[in-house]
């Protein structure tokens, strides 16, 4: 299996329980259940691991509006735009290896900001993957897309 560089993880979050923002991490680990401390973790193993990209943020603020990075709801936050990938493509961050299973819907509670927010985001949110090699991620970890 051959694999290229596509780009670097810059940020990583959680969701607790009982907290409303979300929990940056300087490292995250990851096991086929999802993202362990994480409020969704065993909750859906097909939306276990949410990954966006920086090219969401830039577009919400080449409207002129601010978002908190975290707000979409990632776990994941690259310098990399994965949402073209295609559902079962395979990338290894960390000493993890993850797989494309779905592509995120928007979330209304993105209108808190603004109610054009979910518009301009309707294709851009994330996606979704499962974890199908346990692992650690931490900020600045390598990405790449395995190839067959």
């Amino acid at each position: 299996m051959s694999s290229k560089r596509v780009g670097q993880v810059l940020k990583l979050f959680i969701s607790k329980s009982g907290v409303s923002e979300r929990v940056e991490k300087s490292a995250v680990v990851l096991d086929e259940l999802g993202v362990i401390e994480d409020k969704f973790y065993n909750k859906n193993i097909q939306r276990s691991v949410l990954i966006a990209s920086m090219d969401s943020y830039n577009l919400i603020k080449n409207y002129a509006l601010e978002m908190p990075l975290g707000y979409l709801g990632e776990n994941i936050l690259l310098d990399y735009n994965p949402y073209a990938l295609e559902v079962g493509t395979k990338l290894k961050i960390g000493n993890a290896i993850l797989e494309i299973s779905q592509h995120c819907t928007i979330c209304n509670h993105l209108a808190v900001i603004d109610v054009k927010i979910p518009t301009l985001l309707k294709n851009d949110r994330g996606i979704f993957a499962k974890v199908i090699k346990s692992g650690d991620i931490a900020t600045d970890d390598e990405i790449y897309i395995l190839e067959e």
